[in-house]
C-alpha cells in the first residue's frame, strides 16, 4: 500500500513538473506582450511585466485594417470550414468502416495516398485560381484545407470500427432500420468523442492558416483571417527595422513601434481562442484519440 502510495506521489511531481514546463512559455509570452517595449529590449523576457505597456496591443488593435473584422472573417471561416468537414467526412469514414462495402480496399487506400502525395504547390496554385476561381474570394480560405482531412476520416474509421458495437447495428438492422437512420441515430450518438476531436483539429487548422490568404488573396485584403493580417503586421514591422534610418519619418515610425513586445502581442491574440475553445472539449479529445487510433 504504501509502495503503490510513494509511485503515486512521484507520479503527481512528475506530472506537475512537465504542466509547469508547458505554461512557463505561456506566461513568459503573456507577460512579454504586457512589458514595456525598450525594457523588453534591456531585461530580456520575464513572467511579470518589469514595466507594464498595452503599446503593443495599442498599436494592433489601432492598425489600418481592422482586427475586428479579421477575427469575425476567422470566426466564419472556422465554422463553416468545420461544419462541412465534418459533414463531408464523417459520411465516408462511416461507409468505409462498414464491412462488406463494395470497392472498400480501393477507397481506403484513395483516401491514405492522398497523406502521402499531393500535385505540388504551382500545381495546386494553378488549379485552383484557373480552374476553381478561387482568387480574391471567401472561398480561397476555404476549399484548400477542406480536402486535405484525410488523416481524419481514417481516425473516425477506425473510430466507428472499434468502438461502436456491431450488435447495435444488426439489431437496428433487424428492427427495419436503413443504412442512413442507423448512421444518424446510432453511429453519431456514439462518436460524440471523435467528432470533438476532429472539429478542434479542424477548427485549429482553419484558426490558425495564414498561408491561403496570403497566397490567393491577392487584392481583397478585406478577407485577411486574423493569422494573416497578423503576419503582415510583422512583415511591416520587418521591413522598417531593416530601412536605412536615412529618412526621418522611418526612424520616428520605428522609434515609435514596439516591435519586440508586438509579436508577443500578436502571438498572444493569436492563441486567446484556442485557449477559450480547448476546456470544453477537452474531456472528449483523449478518449477520441485514443479509440480512434490504429489498433495493433
Amino acid at each position: 500500500m504504501n509502495k503503490d502510495r510513494t509511485i503515486q506521489i512521484i507520479g503527481h511531481i512528475v506530472m506537475f513538473i512537465i504542466t509547469v514546463c508547458i505554461l512557463l512559455p505561456l506566461f513568459i509570452l503573456i507577460g512579454s506582450s504586457l512589458t514595456d517595449n525598450l525594457t523588453l529590449i534591456q531585461c530580456g523576457y520575464n513572467v511579470f511585466p518589469r514595466k507594464f505597456s498595452l503599446d503593443a496591443y495599442e498599436y494592433i488593435f489601432n492598425s489600418k485594417e481592422s482586427i475586428f473584422r479579421s477575427y469575425g472573417i476567422s470566426i466564419v471561416l472556422v465554422m463553416v470550414g468545420t461544419t462541412v468537414s465534418l459533414c463531408l467526412s464523417l459520411p465516408l469514414a462511416y461507409a468505409i468502416s462498414r464491412p462488406g462495402l463494395t470497392l472498400k480496399g480501393p477507397l481506403i487506400f484513395y483516401v491514405f495516398f492522398t497523406m502521402l502525395f499531393n500535385g505540388g504547390l504551382v500545381p495546386t496554385y494553378v488549379n485552383y485560381v484557373n480552374v476553381f476561381h478561387i482568387r480574391d474570394t471567401f472561398l480561397a480560405l476555404l476549399l484548400p484545407n477542406l480536402l486535405m482531412n484525410a488523416m481524419y476520416i481514417l481516425l473516425i474509421k477506425n473510430y466507428f470500427q472499434n468502438s461502436v458495437p456491431e450488435e447495435l447495428m444488426e439489431a437496428a438492422t433487424v428492427d427495419g432500420a436503413g443504412r442512413f437512420n442507423i448512421f444518424l441515430r446510432i453511429a453519431l450518438p456514439l462518436a460524440k468523442p471523435i467528432i470533438a476531436t476532429i472539429m478542434l483539429f479542424v477548427a485549429t487548422g482553419y484558426w490558425n492558416d495564414w498561408n491561403n490568404g496570403y497566397v490567393y488573396l491577392s487584392k481583397r485584403r478585406d478577407l485577411y483571417g486574423i493569422q494573416t493580417l497578423l503576419n503582415v503586421l510583422n512583415q511591416n514591422i520587418q521591413a522598417l527595422a531593416q530601412q536605412d534610418f536615412d529618412m526621418n519619418s522611418s526612424a520616428e515610425a520605428l522609434s515609435e513601434m514596439p516591435t519586440v513586445s508586438v509579436r508577443m502581442a500578436m502571438a498572444v491574440v493569436g492563441l486567446l481562442p484556442i485557449l477559450v475553445m480547448y476546456p470544453f472539449l477537452q474531456k472528449n479529445i483523449v478518449k477520441g484519440i485514443t479509440l480512434g487510433a490504429v489498433k495493433g
